[in-house]
């Protein structure tokens, strides 16, 4: 228990000198603390009595202000209460009972404001208790003393609150008979407590609200009746009439939706003494939907109308009897009572809502001839001294607009325009207004599909007069201008509502006006140009709304119009056209790619996203098709195809969609290479080395998916990669070769090409080339169905890169090389002697002379004898050419070695 008493002076020192944002907790740790006081021997402690009032007094004091709210203030007191209660003797005297029961009623009460009855209930029992006690103290006193008696008399209205409290904790839990026990008690001290009828009767009137609010009828009707009989026992002290009456009228109206017709008895009774204790409107009216509800005879509902009209109810709620009355098929009664409600304020300038709710109720009911000539009637009147309000003819234009908008749209146009006509009549001219120019677009609908095209195009200058910044009215221009083949006062309307549709657009009769209003219109424009068959007015609507909406969903749909309308084209156009078609696809491409990747991935939006992302992405590889002669587009294509493959679930398939798309578009961007002028290769090379990197990524995750038997994914990758590397003049060219020729079974046409790109400007790599050469010819030679033809052409291309033309002079070590390769001509000319083609025969025999004839102007004779040699040695496979050849060559061959013994001589005689 010392520890106890410790730890809560110490929390409520703390508390004092605490900053405000952190008494939450120490409230919290002294409101567990007290928690388990009840299981705590009972301290005769002063220091806790002291720390309770101290508890006490900082909770209410002004320097907490709202610095804690209601909860915590509960928490505080209830912590102080229990503090008070724990350190007080068996018998306490009269001042620390009467803390007692100040604190628990408080206490009690604050928990009840924080709507927690079960903490509220032991502090009102508590204070009941202390009530009890201070009683007994006075009463020991003796009787006779006035003071006393006065004592007694504010313990027994004390007593009354907290029983009062109980009640309604009881009401809150539920407890309705707990909560009536209580009242009862109440009730039973008001003979003693007069001036508490007013409080009691208020508090069981909430009560009865309470209950109401939750459809608890029964008990709701207990507790109102509780009320009025509780306040009509002192009428000295009861709340007033024009609150009985309200209780009243409650009472009923519990009573009317408990179950009209079991309590119809009730509720006219309660009502009628209502407008007995107090006559209102309210009341009245409350009377006529008891009839109504109930069922009862016309003679019944017109005595209770009678009433109303005898009190001079305001008009507003005349004229809302008049549609509870039509509600309830009372036509007739209605009708009648209207004709006395227009009687009795026809000196009104207010007379005017009862005219429209006379046309609104007459249209509902079907009499559309009378109603027009009521609206006619009105009409001569607004301009004959009796002109409606300005609510009113707000009321009678919408009534007009949603008659003539029932008829539009059941294409009874002829109908719907007289109904507008009706509304133009209360515009004057000149008149400048939005709504004005609202109706007069909605009029040159009707005369358009009514085929009155001049009428239509008057009511649209109107319309741009009154309000010429309006999507709608452009809309309308647009529709005249199709219907009249004026292709370009159409297209500057689409400009115009192109810039319109940047701004919030605003409501329009008979089209529902959303965030996405101009979106809907310009996709409306398309399909009105469409049928009207302007396919490219069609095209720029949709163009303008891509360019404009902030909608997705619209601009993907808009655009997937579009696309069908190049493509519905491209078959008959010319190759001109058809390219320029192909750059609009792209550039529709290109935007479909963005707005796909802005979507909304939520979980309801994703299936969609999927879906456009694959329909754009198919296109866009069907139109990579398309674009053989321009390999830019083509590789602009198929990459879009790949970016919107991105945005779909990865599958085996579609990885090899992906695959072929890098592959392509690297081919493609090599291709553009080839076709450019040096100076502006290397962007496309580096783009080409970014499709080869990511298309390995690829083929990487696809290959470790399953077996790819005889791909070439592998080959081409490499090759790509070379030729790029090799024209931007890369040192991993070198590495590139070696990798493919570590591939299982290399192809010799790979290696013919990887010679081939070696040489090919930019690229210079004469090494690399003849290397590559070198290892094809070595592997036909080890096929046994090697073709010589390739063999033939590797030799060719290996002595002339060794040998190239125009030389001045040649080493010794490629003279030795370029004898090998032509040792090599020689084997396969022995092989196959007569599939050996004379030309290339010849051309051995020219380059093996020339080189010889070279080597004799630089003095170097065994060689330039041995290579002439060679030379002579291939005019016998020169077949039909080889006598012309014989006889040419031989004599020049003799004069050439006689020139070299010549040389030989003079050479041995210097030395």
């Amino acid at each position: 228990m010392e520890q106890f008493v410790t730890n809560v002076k110490c929390l409520v020192e703390n508390l004092q000198h605490r900053e405000q944002a952190d008494y939450e907790g120490v409230i919290d740790t002294l409101f567990n603390e007290v928690s388990v006081l009840d299981q705590l021997p009972k301290p005769l402690d002063s220091q806790l009595e002291e720390c309770a009032i101290q508890l006490w007094n900082w909770a209410v004091t002004k320097r907490v202000g709202t610095a804690i709210n209601e909860t915590q203030k509960a928490k505080v007191r209830h912590v102080a209460c229990s503090l008070l209660y724990c350190s007080a003797p068996d018998d306490p005297p009269e001042s620390i009972v009467r803390k007692h029961i100040l604190m628990a009623s408080k206490t009690g009460r604050t928990w009840l404001d924080c709507k927690d009855p079960q903490l509220a209930n032991p502090f009102f029992a508590l204070a009941v208790k202390s009530l009890e006690i201070l009683y007994s103290q006075l009463g020991s006193r003796g009787d006779g003393d006035i003071d006393l008696n006065v004592a007694k008399g504010e313990v027994e209205k004390d007593l009354l609150r907290v029983l009062s409290y109980q009640a309604e904790s009881a009401v809150c839990l539920g407890n309705h008979q707990e909560a009536v026990v209580y009242m009862q008690r109440c009730k039973d001290m008001l003979a003693r407590l007069p001036r508490e009828t007013g409080y009691l009767s208020l508090m069981c009137y909430n009560f009865g609200v309470d209950s109401y609010n939750l459809k608890m009828f029964e008990e709701s009707s207990f507790w109102l009746s509780q009320s009025y009989d509780i306040g009509k026992t002192n009428r000295k002290y009861c709340p007033g009439p024009e609150v009985q009456a309200r209780v009243l009228r409650l009472l009923a109206t519990v009573y009317l939706e408990w179950d009209c017709q079991q309590f119809q008895e009730k509720a006219l009774n309660a009502v009628s003494l209502a407008n007995k204790v107090c006559m209102s409107t309210s009341g009245l009216n409350l009377k006529i939907r008891i009839l109504l509800r109930s069922g009862a005879l016309d003679e019944a509902v017109t005595a209770g109308v009678n009433e109303l009209l005898e009190t001079d109810a305001p008009l507003e709620v005349s004229l809302s009897t008049v549609k509870l009355l039509m509600s309830a098929d009372r036509e007739t009664l209605a009708f009648d009572y209207l004709k006395h409600v227009c009687q009795h304020f026809e000196a009104s300038p207010e007379l005017s809502a009862a005219s429209v709710l006379h046309i609104e109720l007459l249209l509902q009911r079907g009499k559309e001839l009378l109603g027009k000539q009521k609206i006619e009637d009105i009409i001569t009147g607004h301009y004959t001294g009796k002109p409606l309000t300005p609510q009113s003819l707000v009321s009678l234009h919408l009534l007009l607009w949603d008659k003539a908008s029932k008829h539009y749209e059941a294409k009874n146009y002829m109908e719907a325009l007289q109904w507008y006509n009706y509304s133009l009549s209360f515009y004057k001219a000149g008149q400048m207004e939005p709504n004005l120019a609202k109706l007069q677009r909605n009029r040159a609908s009707c005369h358009l599909l009514l085929k009155q095209l001049e009428k239509a195009k008057e009511a649209i200058r109107e319309a741009e007069r009154c309000d010429p910044d309006s999507i709608f009215t452009q809309f309308s221009v647009y529709k005249i201008a199709i219907q009249e083949k004026n292709i370009e006062k159409a297209a500057e309307a689409l400009t115009a509502m192109g810039r319109l549709a940047k701004s919030p657009v605003s409501n329009e009769d008979r089209l529902l006006v959303c965030e996405n209003a101009a979106s809907s219109l310009l996709s409306l424009a398309s399909q009105i140009a469409l049928e009207n068959e302007e396919q490219d007015t069609a095209m720029k609507a949709l163009e303008i709304l891509c360019e404009n909406s902030s909608d997705e969903a619209h601009v993907l749909t808009a655009l997937r119009c579009l696309i069908r309308l190049v493509l519905s084209t491209m078959e008959v156009a010319s190759d001109e056209e058809r390219n320029v078609r192909l750059g609009v696809l792209l550039s529709y491409l290109q935007m479909a790619l963005q707005k796909v990747s802005q979507c909304n991935t939520g979980p309801e939006a994703a299936e969609q996203r999927i879906e456009d992302a694959n329909w754009f992405r198919k296109i866009a590889w069907n139109s990579a098709l398309q674009c053989e002669d321009s390999p830019g587009r083509m590789k602009d294509f198929f990459l879009l195809s790949y970016q919107l493959s991105q945005l779909c679930p990865s599958s085996r398939a579609l990885l090899m969609g992906q695959r072929t798309c890098l592959l392509m578009a690297a081919a493609a961007s090599l291709e553009l290479c080839r076709k450019s002028p040096h100076s502006v290769q290397t962007e496309e090379l580096i783009n080409a080395l970014e499709n080869i990197q990511i298309c390995t990524e690829v083929w990487k995750t696809l290959r470790a998916s399953g077996n790819f038997p005889n791909d070439q994914t592998d080959t081409l990758l490499l090759l790509y990669e070379f030729e790029a590397r090799a024209k931007l003049n890369d040192p991993k060219v070198e590495t590139i070769l070696e990798s493919i020729l570590e591939l299982d079974d290399v192809d010799t046409k790979v290696l013919e090409t990887i010679a081939a790109l070696s040489m090919e400007p930019p690229a210079h790599y004469p090494s690399l080339c003849k290397k590559a050469l070198r290892i094809a010819l070595s592997l036909h030679k080890k096929r046994s169905d090697g073709d010589m033809a390739r063999c033939r052409q590797c030799v060719h291309s290996l002595i002339q890169l060794s040998l190239p033309s125009g030389v001045s002079e040649v080493e010794e070590r490629v003279l030795d090389e370029v004898w090998l390769y032509y040792e090599e001509a020689l084997s396969i000319i022995a092989a196959a002697p007569e599939d050996f083609p004379e030309l290339e025969s010849l051309w051995l025999l020219t380059r093996a002379w020339n080189t010889g004839i070279l080597l004799y102007s630089l003095a170097q004779y065994p060689e330039a004898e041995k290579w002439c040699g060679l030379g002579i040695s291939f005019i016998r496979h020169l077949g039909s050419l080889q006598e012309s050849y014989q006889t040419q060559m031989s004599p020049l061959y003799s004069e050439v070695l006689d020139r070299l013994d010549r040389a030989k001589r003079n050479l041995n005689m210097e030395e």
